[in-house]
């Protein structure tokens, strides 16, 4: 999975957008403390991305799935914008 920028619309809130070192997870930052994880996984013969809040491992995605890793970490992150009200 290629690893993009971190959107701006996360960077506009003081949001950092870091991948893990095994290329398939990624991680939100707030002011440099951990916040969300992100992680796509196989679903459904495709994917769907889980995206947990590290302070109580609350999952907050909606279980969509996408025909490849790349949609799905997209998918992902628009289900963390939504959830944030952004």
């Amino acid at each position: 999975m290629a690893n993009p920028t971190t959107p701006d619309w996360l960077q506009q809130r003081g949001g950092e957008l870091r991948f893990g070192k095994d290329g398939r997870s990624a991680s939100v930052y707030f002011a440099g403390a951990l916040q969300y994880v992100l992680v796509p996984v196989p679903a459904k013969g495709a994917y769907a991305c889980r995206v947990s809040e590290t302070i109580n491992g609350k999952r907050i995605d909606t279980g969509k799935t996408y025909k490849t890793l790349e949609e799905a970490f997209q998918g992902g992150l628009a289900d963390l914008r939504a959830y944030l009200g952004w």
